[in-house]
């Protein structure tokens, strides 16, 4: 083999190997936490994302992150925080977690995003969205009563202290393992989020 085949084939096998070795810098493309927070899942490493019905953004990174879902390592536990940002969040953050509750969270994750951001349907309020869900089979009485109750509060408030403890002030928002925070804008895009969270999963998997 002459020389310049062999400094061919050297390149066409590095291309690659440098693709995948491609690092990742902490305050560049990720933000690394001054103090850990503490995580719920043991000896798995837990990764939240942060959302919001009414965000476009969280609509468009959904297709990114279902696909990453499905293979995700077996040691990572994913978990999705409905954001109370703003105020006027908090309908969403407790339609989420009362849909949790009478186990029809994932059911109607998808339409609702799809309600808002496609069909333009105006749900901003607890009535609208129980119409919705009605409309979808929900039972309205059960949903009403649980919107309201003592544990759907609760966790609405927990997802508000999760949120200042990672010092959230947009979304998406992904987590991993209670020390790192990746967003779009750092990440270039939603693609990279997943990429870096990858590259994250595989540093603490160490």
């Amino acid at each position: 083999m002459n020389f310049i085949k062999k400094v061919s084939l050297l390149l066409v096998l590095l291309v690659p190997l440098s693709a995948q070795s491609r690092d990742y810098t902490a305050g560049t493309d990720y933000d690394q936490l001054a103090k850990p927070v503490v995580t719920q899942t043991g000896d798995k490493i837990e990764v939240l994302e942060f959302f919001w019905y009414g965000c476009p953004h969280c609509f468009h990174f959904e297709p990114a992150l279902n696909k990453w879902k499905k293979s995700k390592p077996d040691n990572v536990v994913f978990t999705r925080v409905p954001s109370p940002l703003n105020p006027r969040w908090m309908v969403h953050t407790k339609t989420y977690y009362t849909l949790m509750s009478m186990g029809e969270g994932e059911k109607h994750h998808d339409a609702l995003f799809q309600a808002m951001h496609v069909e333009k349907k105006k749900l901003f309020s607890k009535a609208a969205i129980a119409d919705f869900l009605a409309s979808r089979g929900v039972d309205k009485t059960t949903f009403l009563a649980n919107f309201d109750s003592f544990a759907v509060e609760m966790r609405a408030r927990q997802a508000l202290q999760l949120g200042q403890d990672y010092k959230v002030n947009g979304v998406p928002l992904l987590t991993v393992n209670g020390k790192y925070t990746i967003t779009a804008s750092k990440a270039g895009g939603y693609e990279g989020m997943v990429k870096i969270a990858n590259h994250l999963i595989k540093k603490e998997s160490k």
